[in-house]
């Protein structure tokens, strides 16, 4: 896997993406408490505060997620004062800095009437979550053989002036087609023509789709941890003493 990597040292938007997306282009999908904030529960699964680092952030999440819940947050490594890290994974984001973007001609647009076929397809390939609702965060695009769908991309997290490529997935038995790199290069299509700049996410083990990524113009610009995280029994106890 490549190391070339873009420059970190100063705050970007895409440091904290969904918290971006959720009080912001995506606010509509929002439900937020405070400095908290996490997406309708059928649209996607991921959480956010507005600072890792602000001990009302974290009371603010609790609020919000309940005494038993669980929330999935990005970026965090050590869990704060009554939480435990229950889950984790780690992922690469990606940005786009030399993809060359262009429509598909034989790429459908997908919509809640193909969702059924669309989680089949996610369940066999696994390319990350997604639910009933998920379509409607953004332009869904599928290629399809014989009525069949075949393979899928589309846009999720939209911080404002990015917006995130997810759901790159092609049915095992059509892989080594190219099928994912037109779907990638037209979904970007679309979102550059609104003035957005792509990127992505995955997880830091597929290392064969980092290197496919990277070969068709994207940069490694950090590495990230995913987490789920719940509130200690403890934390739980003291507040409802």
């Amino acid at each position: 896997m490549s190391v070339t990597t873009l420059d970190t040292n100063s705050a970007h938007i895409l440091d904290n993406p969904a918290w971006a997306a959720l009080t912001g282009p995506h606010a509509h999908f929002a439900e937020r408490v405070g400095h908290a904030a996490r997406y309708q529960q059928d649209v996607a699964p991921f959480h956010a505060v507005s600072d890792g680092d602000d001990p009302r952030a974290w009371a603010d999440l609790a609020a919000l997620v309940g005494p038993n819940g669980t929330a999935a947050v990005g970026g965090v490594t050590e869990a704060p004062d009554g939480w435990e890290i229950v889950g984790e994974g780690e992922g690469v984001q990606l940005v786009d800095t030399a993809l060359r973007a262009e429509p598909a001609p034989e790429a459908v647009r997908l919509g809640p009437d193909d969702v059924p076929e669309i989680l089949d397809l996610i369940a066999r390939t696994k390319p990350g979550p997604f639910l009933e609702r998920t379509i409607d965060l953004g332009t869904y695009l599928g290629i399809r053989d014989r009525g069949r769908l075949i393979a899928l991309a589309g846009e999720r997290l939209r911080p404002p002036g990015w917006t995130e490529i997810s759901a790159v997935c092609t049915d095992p038995a059509y892989r080594g087609r190219g099928l994912a790199t037109r779907l990638v290069r037209a979904v970007a299509a679309g979102i550059r023509e609104r003035g957005d700049t792509p990127f992505l996410h995955a997880a830091a083990d597929n290392t064969n789709a980092i290197r496919l990524y990277e070969s068709i113009g994207f940069t490694l610009r950090r590495r990230t941890t995913f987490s789920l995280v719940r509130r200690t029994e403890a934390a739980v106890l003291e507040e409802t003493a």
